[in-house]
């Protein structure tokens, strides 16, 4: 079953969400690219960014989720829908840009030396995808979707879902690019009821979402829920802390 995505769910945390985009392609050095292109687009409150610090280049953007290219295209981003593991860079595509994306695509790990390959020459490949699949609040939501009542309906993705940082240094610097690759932890501030719930409801929840009707998923939730508070306790001030790895590598193919 495809995830669907909720824009508004995506977008709640939308401040700390954004960070790492910020940080992703301030390491990008193109200066005049052609095309440049956000593949797994969202719903598009970033991809004005790209417009922004390359003016002069034509801006690509695309999704695989309906949801979420209705409301990139209601920002005015002229989104299409298209599946990750179905695209392949164009002659033109100088920069390629996808931002927490890939630990949605079983296969990227292949994907990316043939991205790589087919990058036009000088080109530039910048991805980040999430390094927190061993972090209490995916391993307690898994350890609950394990249970005898979800277990047939449920199945979430596992550390497998991502490689380290080493691992993706080798894929793109065997695959002949010049390669750049770090990790950041983002201390989180969140504030608000069940905070780390809403966090991951706008993203690592969202097949389970998909899995169960309202009520179930209410139930499945407010299980959830209390273990979370254990995990991340709230501090005096009401806010909780929410360490969150992000995994980045920016790919340049010699000229």
């Amino acid at each position: 079953m495809a995830t669907t995505w909720d824009p508004a769910a995506y977008l709640t945390f939308d401040d700390l969400r954004s960070r790492p985009f910020h940080d992703l392609i301030a390491r990008i050095g193109a200066r005049e690219p052609r095309r440049v292109v956000d593949l797994g687009c969202g719903p598009g409150h970033l991809t004005s960014l790209l417009a922004e610090r390359w003016p002069g280049a034509e801006i690509a953007a695309s999704d695989s989720s309906p949801d979420m290219v209705a409301a990139a295209r209601d920002r005015g981003i002229a989104a299409e829908l298209a599946d990750v593991d179905d695209w392949v860079p164009g002659p033109t595509d100088d920069v390629v840009v996808t931002n927490a994306v890939l630990q949605w695509v079983p296969r990227h790990r292949e994907l990316l030396p043939r991205w790589i390959a087919a990058l036009p020459a000088g080109g530039w490949f910048a991805m980040q995808v999430p390094g927190n699949f061993d972090a209490q609040s995916h391993v307690l939501a898994r350890e609950l979707a394990a249970e005898p009542r979800w277990a047939d309906v449920i199945a979430l993705r596992g550390t497998d879902a991502v490689a380290e940082p080493t691992e993706y240094a080798d894929l793109l610097a065997d695959a002949g690019a010049q390669t750049d690759v770090w990790e950041t932890t983002y201390v989180q501030r969140l504030t608000g009821p069940d905070p780390v719930l809403r966090w991951i409801e706008g993203t690592a929840l969202r097949p389970v979402r998909d899995a169960l009707e309202d009520a179930a998923y209410a139930d499945f939730a407010a299980e959830l829920a209390p273990r979370l508070r254990t995990a991340y306790p709230q501090r005096p001030d009401g806010s909780t802390w929410f360490p969150f790895r992000r995994i980045f590598a920016v790919a340049h193919r010699p000229a």
